[in-house]
């Protein structure tokens, strides 16, 4: 079993977190897969990785897209994680549908209770927000009007595997962005 003391979880509990990449630049002649990170996402990505670090929001696994712009937010944000964090990368995660993105959680190990994938938009919001059954009404609302780079949001579920989960049944435990943490 997958050992993260301070995240409170039990074997019966799942916790997702959904990270869309930091700002990316957009240089003419780079294909979008090879975007590099924007200066402003060079900055936020490190800063949402020592909130995740202070909040005890530590992944047991993270999945993230082969896309230039994923691999450098993860590499500034493990680094503020710390050492130790399990990394995969997962090419399907680039331009992955809501449905597609669900079927790769599905196949997590159950030992794995705190899971983070680090992808894309429109992909990570919109699964967000079809696996969200209850959670502040407030925070629920921002979340459907904008995800912008760097957000985070987490979601938790019962359940003794990530086979277990489908849509509708996660509880949104919180909903950050760069600016909210600051």
């Amino acid at each position: 079993m997958v050992d993260n003391p301070g995240a409170g979880h039990s074997a019966h509990e799942r916790r997702l977190m959904l990270l869309r990449h930091a700002k990316a630049a957009r240089p003419g002649s780079a294909a979008d897969r090879d975007r590099p990170l924007a200066e402003r996402g060079r900055e936020a990505a490190p800063q949402m990785g020592a909130y995740m670090r202070r909040e005890n929001l530590l992944p047991d696994l993270t999945l993230v897209s082969t896309a230039l712009r994923t691999e450098e937010t993860w590499s500034l944000l493990g680094a503020a994680l710390g050492p130790d964090m399990a990394k995969r990368d997962v090419s399907e995660l680039y331009a992955a549908s809501p449905n597609h993105l669900f079927k790769i959680i599905r196949a997590v190990p159950p030992e794995v209770r705190a899971l983070m994938l680090v992808g894309h938009n429109p992909g990570i919001p919109a699964l967000a927000v079809q696996l969200l059954g209850r959670g502040d009404a407030e925070v629920r609302q921002r979340l459907l009007e904008k995800f912008p780079t760097c957000g985070l949001v987490v979601i938790d579920f019962e359940g003794d595997s990530w086979e277990e989960i489908v849509a509708g049944t996660g509880h949104l435990e919180r909903f950050v962005t760069p600016d909210t943490i600051s």
